[in-house]
């Protein structure tokens, strides 16, 4: 594979940027066809995709350059419509490329599946876990060919909770636990099939009722993990000091770990990037956000999904990411929608645990370029530059008349659409 490094990108025209991508990931032509209206989704499979289909929504399809994760350039497809997402994961690809690039890991695909049981006799649990052995056969018998692709069932286990809310009377409750590696599905589907099959056996064996059978959001057997280190040099910027950058970084950082209503806007930049790789690549983004979020708060604080940390012995500013990624390659919209089966192969992707590590680490860049822009000139000027064109373009700006309506927005720091609309009669006149 070429070098993600393409300078000059985002100046080339649409269909001369969209030639570049494919050259670099090897692929022909053709391919670039699901990115235009000849080959991307059709009404009849968004049809067979939802309920009440009335036409289709278009966002914008970017990528975003510059990559190098675990020593291998990489093209990352971004699919959002806020401003400077795209952008913001390029720069700060380019700014963290040497002198290693981002290096990431990925846990095994294990989801957890839930059967939950009520009204369960005296000596259920005992009886449960004396029971799970016979259980793992019945739950690895579902569905056998995973086994043969490297994954299957990975354990079981058995949870006494208790509902104490105040005020109403307190509920007990069992729940089974099982974990099962879903290779390169994310596993919805596989894990609530053993769930229902399993339902009835649990609850002969604990004489309960069977409740939900479901799997769990909360993917904490299956996290990403990224780290990055920028010698302060990198973060210079105009009058700026590198290691005060980094030091602004970091403190910015230890701000999120303080106060869950920092680190709530903290991680929702974080979710800007996973987010927009989750949508190009036609994975359920609500699942990922659901069990992020859970993972941030699971010390009982809401706290970073990220850290940064200023190293003074080494004038280095280090960035981990640890974030639960329950993605697939192989299944649900990814199977039938074209331009998410382009952007897997456009991205070089090989499996899930490998798009995993490349969502982590677009979310470790996409949170170095918010706190580093907070850090120095403000987040709102350089996301203002980048919404400039959105403004021009809801004012009536025509595509000729569109850079120079741009750069008087930029020169006046005015982004409003009336001064946008100002600046076109003026043009026109």
């Amino acid at each position: 594979m070429r070098s993600s490094r393409i300078p000059g990108f985002f100046r080339l025209p649409v269909a001369e940027r969209r030639a570049a991508a494919l050259d670099h990931a090897g692929l022909p032509a053709e391919a670039g066809h699901a990115f235009t209206g000849e080959g991307g989704l059709s009404l009849p499979v968004a049809d067979a995709m939802i309920e009440n289909v009335v036409g289709l929504f278009t966002l914008p399809n970017g990528v975003a350059v510059n990559l190098r994760l675990n020593g291998e350039d990489r093209l990352v497809p971004m699919v959002v419509e806020e401003p400077s997402v795209v952008a913001a994961v390029s720069n700060m690809a380019r700014l963290t490329r040497e002198p290693v690039g981002i290096v990431a890991e990925c846990d095994d695909s294990v989801m957890i599946g839930q059967v939950q049981l009520t009204r369960c006799r005296d000596g259920a649990a005992e009886a449960l876990r004396a029971d799970l052995p016979r259980l793992a056969e019945i739950a690895a018998g579902v569905h056998p060919q995973l086994v043969t692709l490297g994954g299957g069932l990975r354990g079981m286990e058995v949870r006494e909770i208790l509902y104490d809310e105040p005020g109403f009377d307190p509920e007990p409750m069992l729940v089974l636990h099982f974990f099962l590696d879903c290779v390169d599905a994310m596993g919805a589907n596989m894990v609530n099939t053993i769930a229902e099959r399993l339902a009835p056996e649990i609850a002969g064996v604990t004489g309960g009722e069977a409740g939900l059978r479901i799997l769990s959001n909360l993917a904490d057997r299956r996290v990403a993990r990224a780290r990055v280190e920028v010698p302060t040099a990198k973060l210079s910027q105009d009058d700026l000091d590198g290691g005060d950058v980094a030091e602004g970084i970091a403190a910015a950082w230890r701000f999120a770990y303080a106060d869950p209503y920092r680190a709530t806007t903290h991680n929702k930049g974080v979710m800007n990037g996973i987010d927009a790789v989750a949508l190009a690549t036609g994975n359920d983004w609500r699942a990922i956000e659901a069990g992020a979020h859970a993972y941030a708060a699971r010390t009982g604080q809401y706290r970073p999904l990220t850290t940064w940390r200023y190293h003074a012995e080494s004038d280095s500013l280090r960035g981990e990411i640890a974030v639960p990624m329950q993605v697939g390659t192989v299944s649900g919209a990814i199977r039938v929608h074209p331009t998410a089966q382009a952007n897997l192969r456009l991205a070089g992707v090989r499996g899930a645990r490998d798009l995993s590590m490349l969502m982590a680490a677009v979310g470790l860049v996409q949170n170095l370029g918010a706190l580093r822009a907070l850090a120095t000139e403000g987040i709102q000027h350089g996301h203002m530059r980048m919404h400039a064109r959105s403004v021009a373009i809801g004012a009536g700006a025509t595509p000729s008349e569109l850079g120079a309506v741009v750069s008087a927005l930029c020169a006046r720091r005015d982004f409003t659409v009336e001064h946008a609309r100002r600046v076109i009669e003026a043009l026109r006149a």
